[in-house]
């Protein structure tokens, strides 16, 4: 059995210099880790590494860490002085999320990128997924302090310092980011590793005015453990795949997806981004991307360009848990039983809440207010007024808009910069 310290030194060369044992504590590494790795260019000299770090012996028991940085020398990482960790959102990894645009942006601003997809991203061996009944919220911190202890060492051994990472999530990852700034702030100083929370267009808690959101949280974290209950595990990306397929390789051709029944693929996929409150109705007028709407319909993207928002969907990995569904939904449920003790109250590292007004927008500045970090800022990007949300800034946006290097990843990297 290789364990993570003589695989960190075995992985030097791929990730950033020569890591000796006081890398990090061994019970923080005390796990077997495969020696394969993946790398390729972006653009420049800036590079993109992958590797699967097993953590456990069940079908899926693997997590794909992810850096982006630039080199000095083949395999070689220029030093750098802060570093992030960045967290997909659902039907979504690192690549399809980061990997087009936020990633290159801020590695080429010298920032230290990393990322984490989550087990249910694996391809699932004959498509076993037997074990996906465990992959709820706790196993999920567990694999994300994991991550970052990962993080923490490459860089020690790089020269980059051991310092703590800034932690990014986007939609359910901006949660879990939330969930896990939470618990790992009741644990002693000495043993945290995160220094700064950026939570993207979603919500750490929904505000008591907030109602029916909350019944809608509640309602569909009752429904999710039930069907959990039932066996029903795998909840699959095929309908996102197929959208985003169909709307690439034959736009004019009638959909056909019966709950997109009368659409072409293209409309489809229009309506499916720019019209998402029908039947996810997350925030009011939430949409995934921004739409132009023409006659009640959803007829072009407003930010995004339209192959951009198809290979978003195409590449969706096949499968996800629903367990982590239902226990973030349950999260965002004040009467549910929760699923792990994650206070906000414990969060005491600097936050940056950035928003979409088309997307969950101001609705997610509430769960700021209830954390004890003296340091907050918010941006909601908004392009129009209140009559004219059903086409503003949509969630996604802020990952694949054209404008996006300006109004959300250039604040961000000064946000970084000076935290």
């Amino acid at each position: 059995m290789v364990r993570y310290l003589s695989a960190i030194a075995a992985l030097s060369c791929a990730l950033g210099g020569c890591v000796g044992e006081e890398a990090a504590p061994t019970s923080e590494l005390d796990q077997q880790v495969t020696l394969s790795f993946h790398r390729e260019r972006v653009t420049g000299d800036i590079y993109h590494y992958e590797l699967v770090l097993p953590v456990g012996s069940t079908p899926n028991a693997g997590i794909r860490i992810h850096r982006v940085v630039r080199e000095r020398s083949p395999f070689v990482p220029r030093h750098t002085g802060r570093a992030v960790m960045m967290m997909h959102g659902d039907f979504a990894t690192f690549a399809t999320s980061f990997l087009p645009g936020m990633a290159p942006y801020l590695a080429a601003r010298d920032f230290d990128v990393w990322g984490i997809d989550r087990r249910w991203t694996l391809p699932a061996t004959e498509g076993d997924v037997s074990d996906f009944g465990g992959m709820g919220v706790v196993q999920e911190v567990a694999d994300i302090r994991v991550a970052l202890t990962f993080a923490r060492a490459l860089r020690l051994a790089g020269g980059d310092g051991g310092g703590k990472l800034a932690l990014l999530g986007f939609s359910h990852g901006a949660q879990l980011a939330y969930t896990y700034a939470a618990v790992e702030g009741g644990r002693p100083a000495a043993l945290r590793h995160v220094d700064a929370l950026i939570p993207l267009d979603w919500y750490g808690a929904v505000g008591p005015a907030q109602v029916d959101l909350q019944g809608l949280f509640c309602d569909n974290a009752a429904f999710e453990y039930q069907l959990v209950a039932e066996g029903e595990i795998d909840s699959p990306n095929r309908f996102f795949i197929r959208v985003g397929t169909l709307a690439s390789t034959a736009p004019d051709d009638p959909s056909p997806i019966s709950f997109l029944s009368g659409f072409t693929n293209r409309e489809a996929m229009l309506y499916t981004l720019g019209q998402t409150y029908d039947f996810a109705p997350y925030a009011p007028l939430y949409h995934l991307l921004a739409p132009v709407i023409d006659g009640g319909a959803a007829v072009a993207l407003r930010e995004t360009t339209e192959a951009v928002a198809s290979a978003w969907l195409a590449n969706a990995p096949p499968h996800q848990s629903m367990l982590e569904a239902a226990d973030l939904d349950a999260l965002l449920c004040p009467t549910a039983t929760q699923p792990i003790a994650a206070p906000l109250a414990q969060i005491r590292v600097p936050l940056f809440y950035i928003g979409a007004a088309g997307g969950v927008g101001a609705l997610g500045v509430y769960a700021t207010t209830q954390t004890s970090s003296p340091d907050v800022t918010s941006l909601v990007i908004q392009r129009f007024g209140a009559d004219q949300v059903a086409e503003d800034f949509g969630h996604g946006d802020l990952l694949f808009a054209q404008d996006a290097p300006t109004l959300v990843w250039q604040p961000l990297a000064s946000w970084l910069a000076h935290h």
